[in-house]
Order: structure tokens, then C-alpha cells, then sequence
């Protein structure tokens, strides 16, 4: 297939748009193919530890404590996050052993959660969990499958 010519451009002038062209293209693709991945930066070859309970608990506690502030919400667990003598509401199974970074990512996605999002939270009747927290999504028990009995 032929190029159109721009007008009174040469071969020689053509073949030198075209090569600049594609080495303009070829480190553009070369920048999108080495970027790290979103969210795992660091992540190559470092030993993966487990999130501790109390840390995170601690963490997730204060961080409560400061968006029910921040965004003026009156709920009882957000009374619960800012008294230091009460217990955290944070928990997880005997089974579930989420990871440092799971809790990381957790924690930067309550520091980001608009008002409205984290009043939803922290809600006394119907709390909901943000999906970056949520470490160990358990499955309730469907009942029988078809043809058990």
C-alpha cells in the first residue's frame, strides 16, 4: 500500500517522517510495557508476612476515629473507634490469615473513602465493608445442592 505524499515532500524527506514516526511509537509502547503494575508496586520477590491482629486493629481503630470526626458522623461505632477503653470492632475467622499488604491496601482505601462511603462503614444496622477490607470473604451456606437429600 502507498502513502499519500505530502505535497512537495521527497522520498528522502517521507522515509525520515515515517522513521521518526515509528521510533516515536516504539518508546511509547516500550513505556506502557515496563510500567509496574497498578497497586503491586514493590511487590516483586518480597516475602509475603501476615497482617497482625493488634497492629491493624490499632490502625483501623484510629482511622475510624478520625473520618467519624472528619466527616461529623454520630453512629455508636464510630463512639466505639474513639474511646480508647472500648474494644476495636475489628475481627476476621480463626481461619483467614490476610497478609501486611492486604491491610495496607485496606487502610489506604479508608483514607480515601469519600463522607459518604465511610458513614456506610461505620452504619450501626447495616455496616458495609469496603472490597480492599474485605480479607476474608466468607460464603454462606446455600443449602442442598440439586439431587442431595
Amino acid at each position: 500500500m502507498k502513502c499519500p505524499r505530502r505535497a512537495g515532500a521527497s522520498n528522502r524527506e517521507m522515509a525520515r517522517v515515517r522513521a521518526s514516526e515509528l521510533v516515536a511509537t516504539a518508546v511509547v509502547a516500550i513505556g506502557l510495557c515496563t510500567a509496574p503494575t497498578v497497586g503491586d508496586v514493590g511487590g516483586c520477590g518480597a516475602t509475603a508476612t501476615s497482617l497482625d491482629f493488634a497492629t491493624y486493629s490499632f490502625d483501623r481503630k484510629v482511622i475510624d476515629c478520625q473520618r467519624c470526626k472528619q466527616c461529623s458522623l454520630p453512629s455508636n461505632t464510630c463512639r466505639t473507634a474513639c474511646n480508647r477503653n472500648a474494644p476495636t470492632n475489628v475481627s476476621w475467622p480463626s481461619t483467614c490469615n490476610p497478609l501486611q499488604h492486604d491491610g495496607d491496601v485496606c487502610i489506604r482505601a479508608l483514607k480515601a473513602a469519600s463522607c459518604g462511603e465511610y458513614a456506610s462503614f461505620v452504619d450501626d444496622v447495616a455496616p458495609t465493608e469496603p472490597t480492599e477490607c474485605d480479607f476474608c470473604h466468607l460464603v454462606a451456606d446455600a443449602g442442598r445442592g440439586v439431587g442431595d437429600l
